[in-house]
C-alpha cells in the first residue's frame, strides 16, 4: 500500500525487471491479467489518463474515419471530443427524463433497437451506466439489440468500478455483454487520481487497433505511481473486498435509512440505481442547490461533489466512515428542519440536463475545418458571439457545459434547442460556472452572412 510520505523510492521509470506498459510482458502483463480476472473481463490495460483515454482509444478502436455511432446524448465530453478528433457522424439517443425528479434516466434497449433499424450504417454503440448522477441503463438487454446488428457496444462505466463486488450493487457491464467498458478506480475506489481500467470482451472488437490507440494516446513514460496504485486497488478487491463492502453497505443502508425521514428536501433515485450515489432533491424546499452545497461545506466541512439544478449529489465510497456518514445525515436533517416548503409554481424554470435532442447540423470534426476556414471567404457562414437567449436555432461553434458532470448542453455543428438556451440562462442566473466558452454569457454560432 503507498504510505503518507511522497512516493519517491517507486517513481521509476521502465528499468530493468519494471517492465513495459506499452509492451507489458513480466510483472504489468501480470497486473493487468489480475484486473481482468477480478472485472471478469476478456482482456484489462491500465489506464493511467483517466477513463478520457479509454474512451478514446475505445471509440477510435471501433471505427474509422466517417463511419456514423449511436451515442446516448448524456454522454461525458470525452465521447464528443473522439467524435470531433476521428472525424464521425453521431447519431443521438436521449435518455428518459423523470419531470418529477428533474432527471435524465436510463437509455432503454427499444429505444436503441429502434434507432439502429432507422439507421443501418452505425458501426458502434456509446452509452453510460451508471450515469454521474448513479443511474444504471440495463446493459444486457441494450448489449443484445446492439449485438443482433453485428456491432460492438461501448460502456463509459467510469462512475461503475465499484459494481459487482457486492449484491447491493448493480452487476459490471463487464457481465452484461458490454464489448469495451472504461472504469475510473479513482472516482469510488482507494486508488490515486487519474487511474481507470479498459476492459475488452467478446470477438467484435478488432482488439489490436484499440490496443494501438491506446500507444498513441497513453504517455510514453507511464508513472509507476498509478500503476502501482491501480494494482495496489486490485489487490484489495481480489483479498479483502468481504472485508471492505460489507460494512460500506452496512453504513449505506443506514444512512439512507436516515435520510428517507427528510420533510423538503427530498433523497432521490430511479428504478435502477447505483446506492452509493446520495442524491438530495431541493425541489421542494425553499433553498437552491448551490446554497445548500455551500452550508453544507461552510457550516459542516462537508464538501458535495455536485450542485445540479434541483439536486445535490454526494459520493460516497468504501474509503467512508460511519462518523463521516453520521455527520451528513445530521447536517441534511438539521438543514431540512429550518428550511421550508417551496410555494407551489416556484420549482418551474429549474433544470437539470437536456431532455430533448438536437439537431446535427455539421459533425463536430466539420464544424472545426470551419473554424479553420474562417475569413477565408470560401463560404457563406461566419462566426458571431451571441447571447444565451438568442442563440436558439442557432448552430453552435463550441461546446458549453457543467463540469462537473461534464455533459455538453451544446455541441459544434449541433442547433441549440430552446431548451439548452433556456438552461444556459437558468444556470448562469444562478451562479454556475459554464465552461467551454470563450466569454461569459456568450456562446459563440455559425451565422449566414
Amino acid at each position: 500500500m503507498l504510505g503518507e510520505e511522497l512516493p519517491f523510492a517507486i517513481d521509476i521509470t521502465e528499468i530493468d525487471g519494471f517492465d513495459d506498459l506499452h509492451h507489458a510482458g513480466g510483472i504489468l502483463k501480470d497486473a493487468q491479467e489480475r484486473a481482468a480476472r477480478v472485472y471478469h473481463a476478456g482482456e484489462t490495460h491500465f489506464l493511467i489518463n483517466g477513463s478520457s483515454v479509454g474512451i478514446l482509444s475505445a471509440v477510435a478502436g471501433v471505427t474509422r474515419r466517417g463511419d456514423t455511432v449511436l451515442v446516448a446524448r448524456n454522454c461525458h465530453k470525452s465521447v464528443y471530443h473522439a467524435i470531433e478528433m476521428f472525424g464521425l457522424n453521431p447519431v443521438y439517443l436521449m435518455p428518459g427524463f423523470d419531470l418529477s425528479l428533474q432527471l435524465n434516466t436510463e437509455v432503454s434497449a427499444e429505444d436503441v433497437r429502434t434507432a439502429l433499424k432507422k439507421e443501418p450504417g452505425i458501426r458502434a454503440v456509446v452509452i453510460v451506466s451508471p450515469t454521474y448522477d448513479g443511474v444504471v441503463s440495463d446493459v444486457e438487454a441494450i448489449a443484445e439489440a446492439v449485438h443482433e446488428e453485428g456491432i460492438p457496444l461501448i460502456v463509459d462505466g467510469a462512475h461503475g468500478a465499484h459494481f459487482g463486488f457486492h449484491a447491493y450493487f448493480p452487476e459490471h457491464s463487464n457481465v452484461q455483454g458490454a464489448d469495451l467498458v472504461i472504469n475510473s478506480l479513482h472516482k469510488t475506489l482507494p486508488s490515486l487520481t487519474q487511474t481507470a481500467l479498459l476492459h475488452m470482451n467478446g470477438s467484435l472488437v478488432c482488439r489490436e487497433r484499440v490496443r494501438r490507440y491506446l500507444h498513441m494516446l497513453q504517455s510514453s513514460s507511464p508513472s509507476y505511481l498509478l500503476m502501482a496504485s491501480i494494482d495496489s486497488c486490485t489487490d484489495l478487491l481480489e483479498h479483502r473486498r468481504a472485508e471492505l463492502f460489507g460494512p460500506y453497505v452496512e453504513r449505506l443502508i443506514r444512512l439512507r435509512a436516515e435520510l428517507a425521514c427528510l420533510e423538503k428536501l427530498q433523497l432521490i433515485e430511479t428504478e435502477r440505481y447505483d446506492r452509493s450515489k446520495v442524491m438530495i432533491s431541493v425541489r421542494n424546499a425553499d433553498i437552491s442547490s448551490r446554497e445548500l452545497c455551500q452550508i453544507l461545506l461552510k457550516d459542516h466541512h462537508l464538501q458535495m461533489e455536485m450542485a445540479a439544478g434541483t439536486y445535490i449529489l454526494a459520493m460516497t465510497s468504501v474509503g467512508d466512515t460511519q462518523e463521516g456518514m453520521r455527520r451528513l445525515a445530521a447536517a441534511l436533517k438539521e438543514i431540512d428542519e429550518r428550511c421550508s416548503l417551496r410555494a407551489r409554481g416556484e420549482a418551474e424554470g429549474m433544470h437539470s440536463p437536456l431532455p430533448s435532442c438536437p439537431e446535427v447540423v455539421y459533425n463536430s470534426s466539420d464544424a472545426e475545418m470551419l473554424s479553420e476556414l474562417e475569413g477565408t471567404g470560401k463560404r457563406r457562414l461566419t462566426k458571431k458571439a451571441v447571447q444565451f437567449r438568442d442563440s436558439t436555432g442557432c448552430i453552435a461553434a463550441e461546446y458549453a457545459y457543467l463540469y462537473p458532470p461534464g455533459i455538453p448542453l451544446a455541441v459544434p455543428g449541433e442547433k441549440i434547442t430552446k431548451e439548452a438556451a433556456s438552461m444556459l440562462q437558468w444556470y448562469d442566473r444562478e451562479g454556475f460556472s459554464i465552461e467551454g466558452l470563450k466569454n461569459a454569457q456568450y456562446i459563440e454560432v455559425w451565422m449566414y452572412e
